[in-house]
């Protein structure tokens, strides 16, 4: 029962968000099999229902509610209805031996849904290596490392929990420099991996949310996107599983609040968690028992170290006295110190003693605006040394300061700055040099670069007042169409063959010949600039940029239908569909609003939100209906049967395609969507076809999977990956029928046009269906030759818990070993 109730909460609940893939699909509809052959007879031997039935076996078909089907069961979604349907299993298991047989091997393939965790240990286990580089002029914080390492040897240190020490204090101070070196300075004692992230917790409203914070984390723990869990209480178990054995460090920089950080903790006593933040989060202490450390100024003796560090043992000669001058002014602040040493080190003409005097007429007046940052004080180090090094910089070099510090962009990138400066990038990244070597911006990979939040927060002051609100609208205007360009182009090679609505796709084609890798590495493209992505739908709209909006919306399609992020599809959807509808108002594109809703409802179905889905998909057809737009509409009303076959509701299922279909047919030629329209319909066709398979009309399924295989096939442009898709639906229908030798043959057919596609994980889930027909006919060589080849696609893929499922049924065939 334990394994039945926790196989059913992993199943059900990845119907409704997708997780899984085309095994949770299968496995879903397993179960639906399962439940309505218990419902029915009570899970007899089977003798008197005909071959089609999806019920006769344990890996069957898609459909209904108990409203549409006649009694046909719902899918459970609380953990009550779950339970309920357990024991109706449970108790026709017990009548019916063969019945009991079917349950457990479901539960057992099952098992194999839920988030699997590579431990430290496995072959091919994930060790991140998260952490910055260490700061090279970093000085003293020695007493720090001291405390910590104590804190790591008492014996007293509650179990099952791992060492938490907070770093407190101003900006500037140097937490984050001292969380970097301290980690690196332990890591011997954490070889397992090492996390680190921004939480950016300066502000509320740039904080990252917990949820975010553990996807990035379990991504790098070797969770696969489409594994990860929807539920952020879910994501917070799985990531307590995958760090449970494992001795890590784990940096948490600028925390906002420990609400924030506490459910980035791991469970595991051989951890170390740094986080730093200018607030006390006294709030870890009793529940974890956090060791605040306050990190206080640089003595003065330290300060003028790290200048000497920064300048070089030459140019401190003979100066000392003007570099102490220098540090009182700097306030002990490591920030201010490294921008002042900085200034210094790459102007030969420029002395300490011209730096304290500048930095002395920087002093500012009691009647003066006090800086929103450490505390007020107008006598902030860290701006006054800000505007002193902002005065010596080029006019270039200080334009592009001031306009790529306008917006809070995550990372800056060559392309970034030019556009935000409005210059060429080779000037730009001249210019990012500059700024680099005087410390007002870090570089964080390879041309990419960050600004210190108080380095941003002076660059936007002297951009408000040098340049104005105009300009800094110009300049964010600039860099949102940049980013749009950018991600319609990369999106074009992940989907080429979709339909695609506003002005950015015009000017595009996918190229002519586009290789297997092409799509692959386009959407790595998308996955490392999806934070900027989003800051960039988020500028646009706090500028009022609605056609930008809407438009990086549905160029970030790609991105999130393959990986996710679903947190971030449903903010910046939110935003995309009022800046749509405020467009149609002002005589904008009146379709996109319905897209931006439909693609908002994909969103909140991978969240496992169904009502929100239902809602936005009910507004995107009454929109698109005034719109008169037949093509989104079709879509909107499709996306809804989609939903119906996740909720076992396959009747309806069926109605909203082909209501899709009949929507279709009143698409005239040259109007909007024509060109896809056969497209569309082979791939409605499809649909239909599934959902008449999850009502055990096994015979119409298969007539009109015939027929939407045979209108891809006339297709001007030819849709191989579809194709694949309809061969694999077929092979399932075939098997549902017990006719293995049939599946045989489709499945073949699947396995041929995937590889042509280059579609590997597809490939993989072909050879796998292939194997099955092998195991129902007895043929464990052939079986075992199929999963070979499923293990070897898992393998180049990374897909490590894929490799896990296939390499334990290998191993129960006598085919396991080393590999």
């Amino acid at each position: 029962m334990t394994a039945v109730v926790s196989a059913m909460g992993t199943v059900t609940s990845g119907a409704l968000s997708g997780a899984g893939g085309e095994m949770g699909r299968r496995s879903s509809e397993a179960l639906f099999g399962l439940l309505r052959r218990a419902q029915r007879d009570g899970g007899g031997s089977g003798e008197d229902r005909s071959p089609g039935d999806p019920g006769d076996r344990g890996d069957s078909g898609d459909p209904g509610d108990s409203g549409d089907q006649g009694g046909s069961p719902s899918l459970p979604v609380t953990e009550e209805e779950r339970r309920v349907l357990a024991d109706r299993l449970a108790d026709c298991a017990r009548r019916s031996p063969e019945f009991a047989r079917d349950v457990m091997r479901w539960a057992r393939e099952s098992e194999w849904l839920a988030p699997r965790v590579v431990p430290a240990v496995a072959q091919g286990a994930s060790r991140p290596r998260m952490l910055p580089p260490v700061t090279a002029a970093f000085t003293d914080r020695d007493a720090v490392l001291e405390e910590i390492q104590q804190m790591l040897d008492e014996e007293e240190r509650p179990a099952g929990s791992p060492a938490v020490v907070v770093l407190v204090g101003p900006g500037g101070i140097g937490k984050s420099a001292t969380a970097v070196h301290c980690a690196h300075a332990l890591e011997e004692r954490f070889p397992d991996g090492q996390l680190h992230v921004n939480l950016a917790g300066a502000a509320v409203s740039t904080a990252l949310a917990p949820s975010e914070v553990l996807a990035r984390f379990l991504d790098r723990l070797g969770v696969a996107p489409r594994r990860m869990p929807a539920d952020e209480r879910l994501r917070e178990e799985l990531y307590r599983d995958c760090t449970a054995d494992r001795r890590m460090v784990v940096v948490l920089d600028d925390a906002a609040s420990a609400s924030q950080v506490r459910p980035l903790l791991p469970a595991a006593a051989g951890a170390l968690v740094i986080v730093t933040s200018r607030r006390r989060l006294d709030g870890l202490v009793a529940g974890t028992g956090a060791r605040h450390i306050v990190l206080p100024p640089l003595s003065p003796a330290d300060s003028v170290r790290l200048l000497g560090r920064i300048v070089g043992r030459g140019r401190m000669a003979g100066r000392e006295a003007g570099a102490r001058a220098v540090a009182a002014r700097c306030g002990g602040i490591p920030l201010a110190l490294c921008a002042a040493g900085a200034s210094v080190a790459v102007r030969e003409h420029l002395t300490f003693d011209a730096v304290d005097r500048r930095l002395s007429a920087a002093e500012y007046g009691p009647d003066e605006e006090a800086p929103a940052v450490n505390g007020g004080d107008p006598a902030d180090p860290v701006r006054r040394v800000n505007d002193v090094t902002y005065a010596e910089l080029s006019p270039r070099s200080a334009l592009l300061y001031r306009m790529a510090g306008a917006w809070a962009w995550p990372s800056v990138t060559v392309a970034v700055a030019a556009k935000a400066a409005g210059i060429g990038e080779d000037e730009a990244r001249a210019s990012l040099e500059e700024l680099a070597e005087v410390h007002l911006i870090e570089e964080v990979g390879e041309e990419r670069y960050r600004f210190h939040d108080l380095v941003r927060l002076h660059a936007r002051e002297r951009a408000e007042a040098e340049d104005g609100h105009t300009a800094v609208a110009a300049s964010v205007r600039r860099v949102a169409g940049w980013y749009l360009g950018f991600a319609a182009a990369a999106d074009l090679r992940v989907v080429p063959a979709r339909w695609h609505l506003g002005p950015a796709y015009l000017r595009l084609a996918p190229p002519a010949e586009r290789g297997p890798e092409d799509g692959r590495a386009a959407l790595a493209a998308l996955r490392h600039e999806r934070e900027n992505l989003a800051a960039a739908v988020r500028a646009a709209a706090h500028h009022g940029f609605d056609e930008l909006v809407w438009q990086l919306c549905e160029a970030m399609w790609g991105l999130h239908l393959r990986l996710g992020f679903h947190e971030q599809w449903v903010e910046s959807h939110l935003l995309g569909a009022d800046a749509a509808r405020r467009c149609a108002e002002q005589f904008g594109d009146p379709r996109a609003e319905g897209r931006m809703l439909v693609q908002l409802a994909f969103a909140h179905m991978g969240l496992g939100r169904l009502d929100e889905a239902e809602e936005a998909l009910a507004a995107a057809a009454v929109t698109d209906e005034r719109a008169g737009h037949h093509r989104g509409r079709a879509t909107a009303v499709e996306v809804l049967g989609l939903l119906r076959l996740r909720q076992w509701r396959y009747a309806e299922a069926e109605e909203r395609f082909t209501e899709a279909q009949r929507i279709l047919a009143r698409v005239r030629p040259g109007e909007d969507g024509w060109e896809d329209v056969p497209r569309a319909l082979a791939i409605l066709e499809h649909h239909i076809g599934r959902a008449l398979r999850g009502q055990g009309l096994l015979a119409d399924a298969t007539r009109r999977l015939l027929d939407a295989l045979a209108r891809f096939r006339a297709l001007d442009v030819p849709d191989l990956y579809n194709e694949g898709r309809v061969y694999m639906s077929l092979g399932e229908t075939h098997l549902d029928a017990g006719e293995p030798r049939l599946a045989r043959v489709c499945l073949d057919r699947a396995v041929s046009t995937m590889g042509d596609e280059g579609a590997a994980l597809q490939l993989a889930d072909a050879a796998e269906l292939r194997a099955r027909c092998a195991r129902d006919l007895a043929e464990p060589a052939e079986e075992a030759a199929a999963l070979r080849t499923a293990e070897g696609l898992y393998d180049t893929a990374g897909d490590h818990e894929s490799l896990a499922r296939v390499r334990a049924r290998l191993t129960e065939l006598g085919e396991g070993g080393d590999r």
